[in-house]
């Protein structure tokens, strides 16, 4: 099996068990701080509501509930494996390196030791209209991961 068809195969895989997916049903975790952003996609209608919860200095939880594409829903799946257990700063770290190799255009080659299966999404970083796609869980994260630390330093 080559890279490629390894790489798709995640994509495949990921938009169909959306991991994290169900943001309605649950409830934020007991003594964490959480932070809930929208993000729509107006090119394509790809649509997503994402929270993230912080405790003790770690993401605990995302959660999300979207509807869009396949690249769309299995980057939120990849993005929510991902964040459980990282702090924010590194978070925000990894959210900054997909977003670094997704503008690239190609150029710039995703490491899997830093993105894990969100190297998978390496390839559509050479198309322009599936970047957004692929970004939009990570612009939500990124939002709600704000509003989290702000809450919790808030609480402090």
């Amino acid at each position: 099996m080559s890279l490629d068809q390894l790489y798709q195969q995640i994509i495949l895989e990921h938009s169909k068990a959306r991991h994290g997916s169900g943001l309605a049903g649950a409830g934020v975790p007991e003594g964490a701080s959480s932070g809930q952003s929208h993000q729509l996609n107006p090119v394509c209608g790809d649509e997503i509501t994402l929270r993230v919860s912080v405790a003790g200095g770690k993401v605990s939880e995302l959660r999300w509930d979207g509807e869009g594409c396949s690249i769309s829903m299995a980057s939120a799946s990849v993005l929510t494996d991902l964040a459980e257990g990282l702090d924010p700063d590194e978070l925000h770290s990894v959210i900054d390196s997909f977003r670094e190799v997704l503008r690239s255009r190609g150029k710039v080659p995703a490491d899997p030791e830093i993105l894990g299966d969100a190297a998978a999404f390496e390839g559509v970083s050479r198309y322009a209209a599936r970047v957004k796609c692929a970004m939009l869980s990570w612009v939500a994260a990124e939002d709600a991961l704000g509003q989290a630390v702000a809450a919790q330093d808030r609480t402090s």
